[in-house]
C-alpha cells in the first residue's frame, strides 16, 4: 500500500500529459472514447486512494488496533497522519466539486429543455428568431436541434448542411455524455482538468468528420466552420462550438485527410487508466491484509 496508493495521482498526470497529444494524432472518434473510458477509471481509482490515505487518521480508534497495541503487538501506521489529514481535506474538495459539477448539469439540461418546450414531439429542427448566431444539439429522446435565424442567415445553403450533419452527429453518437463523463472525472480528479479539454475538442473534432463525410466536402466543412466562427465574434457559444484556442486546429485538420485509427496508441491509453484501478485494488488488497494480520 506504500506505493500503491499513490500511483493513480501519478498515473492521472501521465494521463493529462498524454490526452492533447492523443488528441491530434489518433482519430477522433476513437481517441475521445479511450480518454473518456480512462479518465473515469483513473478518477475512481483517485477518489478510491484518498479513501484508503483518509484511513490513517483512524489511529487508535478501531478498538482491535488500540488492544493490539495495548498487548505490545506492533501495528505501524499505513501512512502518516498529515497525509491521511491531506486526504480527508481532499476528500470533502472533490464532493464539492463533484456536487458544483452535476448542479451544473442538471441546470444546463433544464434550460435546454425549456428552449423546446412547445414543439411537437416530432420536431427534430427548431428555428428561434434571435439576432445571437448560435446552434445546439440538445440530447434526449427524441434529441432536438436548436439553431437561430441570424446563424442560419449567415451561412450559405451548402454550410448549412454542414450545421445540421455536424449538429445530428452530436446526437447519433451520444457525445453529450462521453463530455458529461470526462467533466465529472475532472471535478473528481483536477489532475485530469486537460483531458476534459482533450474530449470536448475531440467530440467536435468528430462531429467535424462526420460533417464532413455527410455533405461529402472537407472544404466546405472548413469553411463552415470558419464562417460560423466569424459569425459568433464574441456572442459565446455559438454553432459548431467555436472557440478561439480550437477552430485552427479544426479547420486545419479539415484540410487534410482524417487521422489514422491508432489502435496500440489508444490501447495503451485505456491502459493508464485501467493500471490506476488495478494499483488501487491492490493498495486495497494490502490494507485489508494488514488488518486482518492484526485481528488475527
Amino acid at each position: 500500500m506504500r506505493f500503491d496508493v499513490y500511483s493513480p495521482l501519478v498515473l492521472s498526470l501521465l494521463l493529462s500529459a498524454a490526452g492533447p497529444v492523443i488528441a491530434r494524432r489518433v482519430a477522433p472518434a476513437l481517441a475521445a472514447r479511450v480518454l473518456t473510458s480512462a479518465a473515469v477509471l483513473t478518477a475512481v481509482a483517485t477518489a478510491w486512494s484518498l479513501v484508503l490515505l483518509a484511513a490513517a487518521l483512524l489511529g487508535d480508534v478501531p478498538p482491535v488496533i488500540r488492544e493490539a497495541r495495548e498487548d505490545g503487538h506492533p501495528v505501524a501506521d499505513p501512512v502518516p497522519g498529515v497525509i491521511g489529514f491531506a486526504a480527508c481535506l481532499a476528500l470533502v474538495v472533490i464532493a464539492l466539486r463533484v456536487r458544483r459539477a452535476v448542479r451544473a448539469e442538471f441546470r444546463t439540461r433544464r434550460a435546454l429543455r425549456r428552449l423546446c418546450a412547445g414543439h411537437p414531439a416530432d420536431t427534430e429542427l427548431i428555428v428561434a428568431a434571435s439576432a445571437t448566431p448560435r446552434a445546439f444539439a440538445i440530447p434526449g429522446r427524441p434529441g432536438r436541434i436548436l439553431v437561430t435565424s441570424a446563424m442560419l442567415s449567415a451561412l450559405r445553403p451548402a454550410e448549412r448542411r454542414v450545421l445540421l450533419a455536424h449538429e445530428r452527429a452530436h446526437l447519433a453518437h451520444r457525445h453529450g455524455p462521453l463530455v458529461t463523463a470526462a467533466t465529472l472525472a475532472a471535478a473528481a480528479d483536477p489532475l485530469l482538468g486537460p483531458v476534459r479539454t482533450a474530449v470536448g475538442f475531440l467530440v467536435e473534432r468528430w462531429a467535424d468528420e462526420q460533417a464532413a463525410a455527410a455533405v461529402g466536402d472537407r472544404r466546405t466543412t472548413a469553411r463552415a466552420l470558419a464562417r460560423a466562427a466569424l459569425t459568433a465574434g464574441g456572442a459565446g457559444p455559438c454553432a459548431l462550438h467555436f472557440t478561439d484556442r480550437a477552430v485552427t486546429r479544426r479547420v486545419a485538420a479539415l484540410q487534410t485527410s482524417p487521422p489514422p485509427r491508432l489502435w496500440p496508441v489508444a490501447l495503451a491509453v485505456l491502459l493508464l487508466g485501467t493500471l490506476a484501478a488495478l494499483l488501487a485494488a491492490d493498495a486495497t488488497s494490502d490494507l485489508v491484509r494488514q488488518l486482518s494480520g492484526v485481528l488475527s
